[in-house]
């Protein structure tokens, strides 16, 4: 038997944009010679869908458009994600669940069983889990159709367990002979290669082939890589599908002669490919066609604007430069030969003249007091209010360029350098963000070697270092990485690592202060493990004695 992975990007909602993604690659799926086609978790309605579910319209459109693909393709078997009501009255309505569509009908239904609530995932918020589970006879194979999470219990992999029971060593008990996992599995640094380590323990153990399909693109801040893959009986890899693209795959379930597509590899490589990735399908499925950038000069904003580019294209990208007093001349320089490199467009807009006239303005209130973060904060705000006209006047989404040591310590500043409707690098340490820059170079020389070389400065009052106010960034993304990642104590940190236990205890009450503003930021990209955002949900009004 012939089988097809579908490894698609579907929007959320869009079910006639996803609808004929699904029949175009069924069909050529079939005239491959496959006999069936798999496509990713919720691949109907695009995951994650969230309150959507809510809706009862949205629940009948996913009903209405499986029975739709089940009729244009009635020739190949058919193995898809989508919303069906719950079998059992729970309280939810709603089950997620795997639909075989084979001669014009829906044959089979499975629903997933285990719902994460972890991370970024609160699937119990919306769905009933299944009560029971069923193999699928199709040609000799007993199919056993499992979702995601479903894959991720086994004993024999994790130290661990989450849940009490494991599907699918329930349904090779029953007699399964071949694994299918359709998911939409969220992109984070490692996550491929634990992924893959999984199901091919699953394999090995149990002496069976295991296939997994994967949602690939961006929704929102979660990015999803794709890399689907077929682990054979021996766990050896068999196929897989490119990471960070759409694909079709084929592969022979007998001889397991199938095709194996080349995947990014590289913790640098992979995360600017989904950083790119997450830019271009944030942009274009919220209805945008271009970006604006903030271009100071300095390293942050060069990666965003490389990433931008290589998302969008350099038409698509316009920098903006507005310098102040305190800006240097090579900052300015830097600017303007990073938008030259990239092939963008780059407007000036000093600020020197708008922040006296605040000055002048607030001068009779603030007399006899001296200047401090409040004037530097008013320079923030002021290129905030331009990078927003740009986005009024000229109908494109301004995209921020804080990293995530910033935005970790609160080093930004409310409605300034965090306006925007995208935080590219938010989940970016800035040791990352260095490393990112050397690889975006080592494929293109853009970024100037300056931008590279030069201490970090917000460049708000004279001579200004970041280094006046920060701990050096590789000690900081140590504590960061500990603290919010690991969820280790300060204590911990200053013994493991070595530093100073008040440098650490300073840090860690930034973290905590600064989660106000972390709040009213703009949705980031995820790509580590502890993202700041909807995966990590925590009070703002609070006083922390752990």
């Amino acid at each position: 038997m012939k089988i097809a992975l579908g490894q698609i990007n579907p929007t959320v909602g869009d079910f006639s944009g996803n609808a004929k993604k699904i029949t175009d690659f069924a069909r050529r799926a079939h005239a491959s010679g496959a006999h069936m086609v798999i496509f990713p978790e919720l691949a109907v309605c695009g995951y994650p869908p969230r309150d959507l579910l809510e809706n009862p319209s949205f629940v009948g459109r996913s009903q209405h458009v499986t029975q739709q693909i089940a009729a244009a393709v009635p020739e190949i078997a058919i193995v898809t994600g989508f919303v069906s009501p719950a079998a059992v009255e729970t309280g939810k309505s709603v089950s997620n669940s795997a639909a075989v569509l084979y001669q014009g009908e829906i044959r089979f239904v499975q629903s997933k069983m285990l719902l994460p609530t972890y991370d970024v995932f609160d699937e119990l918020r919306y769905f009933a889990p299944a009560s029971k589970q069923e193999l699928f006879p199709f040609g000799e194979k007993q199919l056993a159709v499992t979702i995601c999470e479903d894959a991720w219990n086994d004993k024999h992999f994790w130290p661990r367990r989450l849940y009490s029971v494991d599907p699918v060593e329930e349904l090779l008990h029953a007699g399964a002979n071949m694994v299918l996992n359709i998911a939409a599995s969220p992109f984070h640094l490692g996550k491929r290669e634990l992924r893959r380590k999984m199901l091919a323990t699953i394999a090995r153990d149990n002496k069976v082939p295991v296939v997994m399909v994967n949602q690939v693109g961006g929704n929102d801040s979660l990015v999803f890589d794709g890399s689907s893959v077929v682990i054979g009986p021996d766990g050896r890899t068999v196929a897989q599908a490119s990471s960070f693209e759409e694909d079709l795959v084929f592969f022979d379930t007998e001889t397991l002669h199938s095709d194996v597509h080349v995947q990014i590899e590289g913790e640098e490589a992979s995360a600017y490919a989904a950083l790119v990735l997450g830019t271009r399908d944030y942009v274009r499925k919220c209805g945008f066609e271009r970006v604006m950038i903030g271009l100071s000069g300095g390293i942050d904003s060069a990666l965003t604007a490389a990433i931008a580019v290589d998302a969008l294209g350099p038409a698509n990208v316009l920098g903006v430069a507005m310098p102040s007093q305190y800006s240097s001349d090579h900052s300015i320089k830097d600017a303007r030969e990073l938008a030259c490199k990239l092939g963008i467009r780059m407007e000036t807009v000093p600020i020197s003249a708008i922040f006296d006239a605040y000055r002048q303005a607030l001068a009779p209130v603030f007399a006899g007091m001296p200047e401090d973060a409040t004037e530097e904060n008013i320079q923030s705000r002021t290129r905030g209010a331009i990078l927003m006209a740009f986005s009024n006047k000229f109908g494109g989404l301004v995209l921020t360029t804080g990293n995530k040591s910033e935005l970790a310590v609160g080093y930004c500043t409310l409605y300034g350098d965090m306006v925007g409707g995208l935080a590219v690098i938010s989940d970016v340490p800035k040791t990352l963000v260095y490393r990112l820059s050397r690889y975006v170079n080592s494929r293109r020389e853009v970024i100037p070697q300056s931008t590279l070389e030069k201490p970090p400065s917000a460049e708000l009052r004279p001579g200004q270092k970041d280094s006046d106010t920060l701990p050096p960034y590789d000690v900081l993304d140590n504590i960061l990485e500990d603290f919010v990642e690991e969820y280790h104590t300060a204590e911990q940190i200053a013994e493991e690592r070595g530093y100073d236990l008040k440098l650490v205890l300073d840090v860690v009450h930034r973290i905590e202060r600064s989660e106000y503003k972390r709040q009213q930021a703009a949705p980031g990209l995820k790509i580590t493990h502890k993202a700041f955002g909807m995966g990590r949900r925590l009070p703002i009004a609070q006083k922390s004695e752990i």
